[in-house]
């Protein structure tokens, strides 16, 4: 059986050539870059074309129909779709989203204040639940028996329990009971790292209880299958410790069903990071693309739209790279 790097028995190492793995990055980064034109097109003339009442509900319903023209001329929605999205596509090129129709905002600083909120708590959220994930699989998937019935019980339960009582327990217990933490807002990470972490660990928690189950099963699944093969017999045979078998070997080899779903995991944290804003108060991104939604605004509906295929963009293209460092097979 061949050796890896380290002179151990495991699955062989395969040189990479570098210049098919950029091509093949290029390759997808291309694929990525159409598909955001073609999400973002299909997005504008859907909403433009949806001939919402934009000017109306800006002005009300006692505004006259002069104004409401007049106000379609100043937003440029009486001139052709085409002209529009040619308008808003170069704008985005020079890296002007637009202004949004009810704060007049640029779309680009609504964008930049509220991420950093909800990127906070889907990042303590995701390294929750990549943490209790692997911990639950590993345990799960090596140790069997009681102990694999019990955490596939709790982290079905987790799976299961509605996170907005969850929220609502946790909430009443660490903030109003015990005081530990704050109940609702957010504070920067520059303004106070303490403060910033109290104020993002409840949400974080939440946001991860629903994937903790779902990702654990997954490495559990993954694992089980990669400790059946003949290399782990192979290296127990000569006397490897079970944490280099399980950690060096296993688990990297397992790594990438995993890694998929977690990125799965942690795109859909973005999705559900509404519900969290709305529970602890939290100006976010959610909250955000929420209104704009409501309210019909556009330009600042678009900009939700254009940062969300491109986190998607670069999350994928993220996983790629990983899943070629964690097997060498990958990058050929």
């Amino acid at each position: 059986m061949p050796k890896d790097d380290a002179g151990a028995l495991g699955p062989r190492v395969i040189t990479p050539d570098w210049s098919t793995v950029i091509v093949f990055l290029l390759r997808r980064l291309g694929a990525g870059l159409v598909l955001i034109f073609v999400v973002t097109a299909a997005t504008f003339f859907l909403t433009y074309g949806a001939n919402i009442p934009v000017a109306r509900n800006i002005l009300g319903p006692s505004a006259t129909q002069d104004q409401v023209n007049l106000l379609n001329t100043q937003l440029g929605l009486d001139q052709p779709i085409l002209q529009q999205y040619w308008t808003w596509l170069t704008g985005v090129l020079t890296g002007d989203l637009g202004t949004s129709y009810f704060t007049s905002e640029p779309i680009a600083s609504a964008l930049a204040s509220r991420l950093p909120v909800t990127l906070s708590v889907v990042l303590v959220a995701s390294i929750i639940t990549l943490l209790l994930s692997t911990v639950l699989g590993i345990a799960s998937a090596a140790r069997g028996g009681w102990l694999d019935t019990l955490l596939q019980s709790v982290a079905t339960f987790s799976y299961i329990f509605p996170a907005i009582v969850l929220g609502i327990v946790l909430v009443y217990v660490f903030a109003i009971a015990l005081r530990l933490v704050p109940a609702i807002g957010f504070v920067p990470f520059a303004q106070s790292p303490v403060g910033w972490f109290l104020s993002v660990i409840l949400p974080a928690v939440v946001l991860a209880i629903g994937g903790i189950a779902s990702l654990a099963a997954q490495i559990r699944g993954s694992m089980i299958d990669e400790l059946s093969r003949d290399y782990i017999r192979s290296l127990r045979s000569r006397g490897s410790s079970e944490a280099s078998i399980l950690f060096r070997h296993a688990l990297r080899n397992a790594a990438g069903p995993a890694l998929t779903t977690f990125s799965l995991l942690f795109i859909t944290m973005f999705g559900s990071s509404l519900f969290i804003e709305k529970i602890f108060a939290l100006p976010g991104y959610g909250t955000f693309a929420f209104t704009s939604t409501i309210q019909g605004d556009l330009p600042a509906m678009l900009g939700v739209t254009l940062f969300s295929v491109v986190l998607v963009v670069i999350v994928n293209l993220l996983v790629d790279v990983l899943q070629g460092w964690l097997n060498p097979k990958v990058r050929t």
